[in-house]
């Protein structure tokens, strides 16, 4: 993409997300997010009524006096954006790809998180670590990321989102919230998946389109597994491929929602075509309400 071009195209993304994280994700992020730990701030002296598990034993026995701990939530965060650039995201058959809403959503997470002083940073993945971008602050940081999102060209199109979880995991050492973005074509990062939402607090946004749910009976056509290059004939008109192809989708999505249930990660099913406003607030207030 052309400089100009790409300066355009930043800063209309610049504009939407802002936009959305100003008017309609800022309260809600902040409810579902902040002051997901405590922090040390002060030891003081006993009062009627403190929890037992706060007291100071150090402190009480130096100053023969009891003392207690005392805690505040913890006001600054780091995000970490984990976004899934396989072949399998080119895919949209609407007026969006899956690639293009990852960006908007990426967009709008960024936006609301260093409007709430949190820093932000980004894991490209395939089936290989592409690109790392350590966390910071601050619009031009963000501005930075909306850049390589809008002009990354991955090396492979493969999907291996165990090795992304276990990159993560390995290079974040302080407590984080995590967006997994993805269409979650992949099997076999379950046991990634539990490790590193105990260490963190793990999201994941699933991102799909309608024709990945069921086919339109169009006839025979041919379809291109963009991973891998292999293309197949499909008699889309033929009642059980159409059965068997819900079938399989239907059930993915099933066991997408078992597998985060058991690794304890929220997740939310975005589709191309309806767009993430409201899958996202849905999320965030499901996440205030457990708080």
């Amino acid at each position: 993409m052309e400089a100009q071009e790409l300066l355009k195209e930043v800063r209309k993304i610049e504009i939407k997300s802002r936009g959305l994280s100003n008017q309609i994700f800022a309260g809600e992020y902040h409810s579902a997010f902040k002051g997901r730990g405590m922090a040390f701030s002060e030891v003081r002296e006993y009062q009627p009524g403190d929890e037992i598990r706060t007291i100071d034993w150090n402190v009480t026995a130096r100053f023969n006096h009891t003392y207690v701990k005392v805690f505040e939530e913890e006001r600054e965060m780091t995000v970490m954006l984990l976004i899934d650039v396989s072949g399998s995201e080119l895919f949209g058959s609407g007026r969006k790809l899956k690639q293009q809403v990852i960006l908007e959503l990426a967009a709008v997470l960024a936006f609301s998180a260093i409007k709430n002083n949190d820093k932000v940073g980004v894991i490209f993945f395939s089936d290989q670590i592409e690109k790392f971008i350590a966390p910071k602050k601050g619009s031009t940081h963000i501005l930075t990321i909306i850049r390589e999102l809008i002009n990354f060209k991955p090396k492979s199109k493969g999907t291996d989102i165990g090795e992304a979880i276990k990159y993560f995991t390995g290079v974040i050492k302080k407590r984080c919230t995590a967006f997994l973005i993805s269409d979650f074509m992949d099997e076999n990062y379950e046991d990634a998946l539990k490790i590193a939402n105990k260490k963190h607090d793990v999201v994941a946004l699933r991102i799909f389109d309608a024709l990945e749910m069921e086919l339109p009976k169009i006839g025979i056509i041919p379809t291109l597994d963009v991973e891998t290059g292999e293309v197949t004939w499909v008699n889309t008109s033929n009642s059980e491929v159409q059965k068997s192809y819900k079938s399989k989708a239907l059930k993915h999505k099933t066991e997408l929602d078992v597998t985060m249930a058991k690794c304890g990660v929220d997740c939310a099913h975005i589709n191309t075509k309806e767009g993430y406003v409201q899958p996202l607030v849905s999320l965030f207030k499901k996440r205030e309400s457990k708080r």
